[in-house]
């Protein structure tokens, strides 16, 4: 059996993470099924197909189990859907806290303003692009890590599926457009994928100029998240420590940058002509 079967079991847990006690319940009732249906772990990892190691690292609550995993267990021990019924929360639970904690955020906010000056936002990354970005980060990442960042950049997408949509305005730089991360064809169905999202009724996408020496992001990426009671959470680069901030004298800072850099930006049909145009010459 490959490494690479094995470590598609699951994540290790995090140390200090809050989902340990449900991880640790999901791999109690795991053991307790294979129990019942009288396997020992050896004969369950072969039916399951993964290694004898990484089902007692799931069975005592060390590692976090894949949708894939608990679909293919739960016919195997004929487990009438009881392990399936924790796929989901599983796969909330399999994301760096960070990141659950941002996707939460994004989960109630009524309104997205994100402008990037240096890459594509995560939020209209395709996986190709998400893995060929985060590749470049140093110290680099396990393959474990890799492959659980990039998860769970790309399940933060699942807001464009969200009802009532949330209002969602990008302005990207033009060098994030250009610049050939993972390569050509990475690259072009990055772009094909941002002409995708451009289009959608609640968005708004717009291509800053790298010809537009004189705007207020040449100090950083801008985020602000509005929420429907009125709040909202922002952070920039060069401001603030670059940490979150919710004080309305902050937030009516970068509501007056952002607001600048949208008026100065490329208006969305000259966006997505810049696209269109970019793509011709790759």
């Amino acid at each position: 059996m490959s490494n690479e079967g094995v470590d598609e079991a699951g994540w290790d847990v995090e140390p200090g993470d809050e989902n340990a006690p449900l991880v640790e319940a999901v791999g109690r009732l795991a053991k307790l099924c294979r129990e019942e249906a009288g396997m020992r772990v050896a004969e369950f990892a072969r039916a399951v197909g993964y290694g004898e190691d990484m089902i007692r690292k799931i069975e005592r609550g060390a590692r976090i189990p894949r949708v894939e995993f608990l679909e293919r267990a739960d016919e195997v021990l004929n487990a009438g859907g009881h392990l399936k019924a924790f796929k989901e929360d599983m796969r909330r639970a399999r994301y760096p806290q960070k990141v659950r904690e941002l996707a939460q955020l994004e989960g109630r906010a009524v309104e997205l303003q994100l402008y990037g000056n240096h890459n594509i936002h995560g939020l209209l990354q395709t996986p190709e692009y998400a893995r060929a970005l985060l590749q470049t980060w140093r110290p680099r990442l396990s393959d474990d890590e890799l492959e659980r960042a990039v998860a769970a950049r790309v399940a933060r997408q699942s807001i464009f599926e969200r009802v009532p949509a949330p209002e969602l305005s990008f302005v990207q730089e033009q060098v994030t457009l250009e610049r050939p991360v993972g390569g050509t064809m990475t690259l072009r169905r990055q772009l094909e994928r941002l002409l995708e999202v451009a289009q959608l009724p609640n968005v708004e996408f717009q291509v800053m100029p790298t010809s537009c020496a004189d705007h207020p992001g040449t100090g950083g990426r801008i985020q602000m998240l509005k929420f429907g009671d009125g709040t909202a959470l922002g952070r920039t680069d060069d401001e603030f420590g670059g940490r979150p901030v919710s004080d309305p004298r902050h937030l009516r800072v970068l509501e007056l940058r952002y607001g600048i850099i949208r008026a100065q930006a490329l208006t969305p049909r000259e966006s997505l002509a810049f696209i269109e145009q970019a793509l011709g010459r790759l």
